[in-house]
């Protein structure tokens, strides 16, 4: 993989209405040029919450969807600080770092993280995640290459006319991937009483303690399989409980 090959990304990354994207090109094609396993592109919104537009499938897919669920790893410390979290040898992190997506890791076969903000200033767009089994720090070549695909990325997502548009578009309708947990968020902040960052905090606690996604347990939210009213788990509960039916 050289210069022509990452040209070849960089030329074929534009916004697409795709399903469960909003980036074009070839996933798999950027992940070899940058000599990783796998990659994923997250997008943060107004809400706080996290929008996975392009991914590998397999361990990076599963990665987000567990640090969305957690609330915690390299993508949400790449967004809250503006500045890359790199982990060559995750083996080595502390057991207190990512205390619950750590073992989750690992047992996807993920021995190294490399999360790059998408940012424009102090504000951070959203986050470029690869990720590869073998630990160890990417070589110089592709640090740097990284660095470009993530600026290419932050200039897709600024880009002025018809693009743009239909990012927004996207942005605001429910073909979000994570739409659900948006919708159940604003419904459990109603049937509890409580803020949207707490009844996002309280779908994450129900979900890892059932073992479940939270985009599940949101649609059973949605659906009305699952509830949190007030009068039986108030905000002074347990966090992430919640009762069965209507």
């Amino acid at each position: 993989m050289g210069s022509e090959d990452l040209a070849a990304v960089l030329d074929s990354l534009h916004p697409s209405g795709g399903d469960r994207g909003l980036v074009g090109a070839d996933p798999n094609l950027c992940a070899q040029v940058l000599r990783v396993d796998g990659v994923a592109v997250s997008a943060t919104t107004d809400s706080g919450l996290s929008e996975l537009l392009w991914s590998t499938a397999g361990a990076s897919e599963r990665l987000e969807e567990l640090q969305f669920t957690l609330g915690q790893g390299p993508g949400l410390e790449a967004a809250a600080s503006s500045a890359p979290v790199l982990v060559p040898y995750l083996s080595r992190l502390p057991d207190g770092r990512w205390p619950a997506l750590l073992p989750e890791a690992t047992a996807l076969g993920i021995g190294a993280v490399f999360c790059f903000p998408l940012s424009l200033g102090s504000a951070c767009l959203g986050t470029m995640t690869l990720q590869r089994a073998v630990p160890g720090p990417l070589a110089d070549t592709a640090l740097t290459d990284a660095w470009v695909v993530a600026n290419a990325l932050v200039a897709i997502l600024l880009e002025g006319g018809p693009q743009q548009d239909a990012f927004a578009a996207a942005a605001d309708s429910s073909d979000f991937y994570r739409a659900a947990v948006h919708q159940a968020s604003g419904m459990v902040s109603v049937q509890a009483g409580i803020s949207l960052a707490q009844a996002l905090l309280r779908l994450r606690a129900h979900a890892y303690r059932h073992g479940r996604p939270v985009e599940e347990v949101s649609e059973d939210v949605v659906a009305r399989r699952l509830s949190f009213h007030d009068d039986e788990y108030g905000p002074g509960a347990p966090a992430g409980e919640g009762t069965e039916g209507p």
